[in-house]
């Protein structure tokens, strides 16, 4: 008796080795499936290893955010920033913090494998996050409307959604084509307000994404011969543009100041009040901005 229960206990033994080596085995290799990296070279300049497959992203940028929301990717989403409020859905993300002066620990915290940031994240942080066994990858938005298909495709490449990206380029493309713009015998004037009042006035200039959407719109912005975003008040006074396009929060407020109630759009209430997402960033949103824009110009 005391032999067959030795014996037996040897086999269980044996069998139970065996079962845990083929055990590891399949482990190491979902593990190696799993931590398979290509390089992406980022708009920091830099190349650096990202998983082929990532499971666990941050996403320190608005404008990455919805895109990886129109991706279909926001499965993989385990932290945004303060500033990630679109689509309503984001919300429902822990959130980091902010942008500029991100948190470290609190992303450490979240085990992402891939951070994807925007301009607003200092190189030293995305850096410091390398250092630590953590890839950020950098992903701005670009000084040409075709930067955002651009985008949307790198984006695709990061979180393993390429047939995604290039449906969603393909079908922003074609959108586009439907816009007609023909019909206008000249192009209405049009400026859009960054900012206004006592601490200047700012726009986009030639330079930025935002004119070609204006542009693409049916409209000529009277700001394109300037780089960057200043503009004096005198240039905006002398152009009287026909169309003033300005975030909705601020429309209000700027048509009962002065001297901007002195402007031709103004008085005929030609003010185009826009969710500020639909145009301050990079996303494929920017199409309804452009729709928004059109309808307005060739008469509402």
């Amino acid at each position: 008796m005391y032999c067959s229960t030795t014996y037996h206990r040897l086999l269980f033994t044996t069998a139970l080795s065996f079962f845990l080596v083929l055990l590891c085995i399949g482990c190491g290799n979902t593990s190696s499936k799993s931590h398979s990296n290509t390089i992406f070279h980022d708009d920091y300049g830099r190349d650096i290893a990202v998983p082929d497959q990532p499971q666990r992203v941050v996403s320190l940028s608005p404008a990455v955010t919805e895109i990886i929301f129109a991706l279909g990717g926001d499965d993989l989403l385990v932290g945004r920033t303060d500033f990630c409020k679109y689509p309503d859905e984001a919300q429902q993300i822990e959130s980091i913090g902010g942008i500029s002066n991100i948190n470290i620990e609190k992303i450490l915290t979240l085990k992402p494998d891939l951070v994807i940031s925007g301009s607003m994240v200092p190189k030293k942080s995305a850096e410091h996050l390398d250092a630590m066994g953590i890839p950020l990858a950098c992903v701005i938005e670009k000084a040409q409307y075709d930067g955002l298909y651009e985008n949307i495709q790198r984006i695709g490449n990061l979180i393993n959604r390429r047939h995604e990206a290039d449906s969603l380029v393909n079908l922003l493309k074609n959108e586009i084509l439907d816009i007609k713009t023909d019909s206008l015998a000249k192009r209405p004037t049009l400026y859009y307000v960054v900012g206004f009042g006592a601490a200047g006035n700012f726009t986009a200039g030639g330079n930025t994404f935002i004119n070609e959407i204006i542009q693409m719109a049916g409209a000529e912005n009277i700001a394109n011969d300037i780089k960057g975003w200043n503009y004096s008040l005198e240039a905006l006074m002398q152009a009287d543009p026909d169309y003033i396009l300005i975030r909705q929060e601020d429309a209000e407020t700027f048509v009962k100041t002065s001297p901007y109630t002195d402007l031709t759009a103004v008085k005929s209430g030609n003010v185009i009040p826009i969710e500020s997402g639909l145009i301050d960033l990079q996303v494929p949103r920017n199409i309804e901005a452009i729709k928004l824009i059109h309808k307005w110009v060739n008469g509402k």
